[in-house]
């Protein structure tokens, strides 16, 4: 009988010290969170992330919106339309570059924003709280700079 050149004991090491793994499940926790604290105000926590993305003095370019929340265009793309749809954004052909695209917050958007806002704020005290043996600036500085 050959040796298993991959043991059990490698996917227990996996499961345990896996920084990826790790991440990903502390992320969907946490996005879980605020998904359940923002639906009474009909937003996702992505939604969130891209409406606040557009509370900018003059409409962002698509481009910059995308690398902003590390999204590609495509799957950007993808998620302003529901927000069009529910008149929370308005997306327009750029005046300087008729290829691209400028994305601004409509005026219904931003009541929108501005009732997730306490919302936001409670949600993160919360997710604050949980990491109490944490510096959570830190811990954010090591986010950003993995990313």
């Amino acid at each position: 009988m050959k040796p298993n050149p991959l043991p059990y004991d490698t996917t227990i090491d996996v499961r345990d010290l896996c920084l990826c793994l790790h991440v990903q499940r502390a992320a969907r926790a946490v996005a879980r969170h605020y998904d359940e604290l923002l639906r009474p105000v009909g937003l996702t926590n992505g939604q969130f992330s891209i409406l606040m993305s557009l509370n900018r003095p003059e409409p962002p370019q698509l481009g910059s919106v995308a690398t902003l929340l590390g999204l590609d265009r495509t799957t950007l793309t993808a998620n302003l339309k529901p927000l069009e749809r529910r008149g929370l954004l308005k997306v327009t052909v750029d005046p300087e570059d008729k290829r691209g695209r400028r994305i601004s917050l409509t005026a219904k958007g931003r009541a929108a924003l501005i009732e997730a806002m306490p919302i936001w704020r409670d949600a993160q005290s919360q997710i604050a709280r949980r990491m109490k043996l944490i510096d959570v600036d830190a811990f954010r500085a090591a986010l950003l700079a993995l990313s």
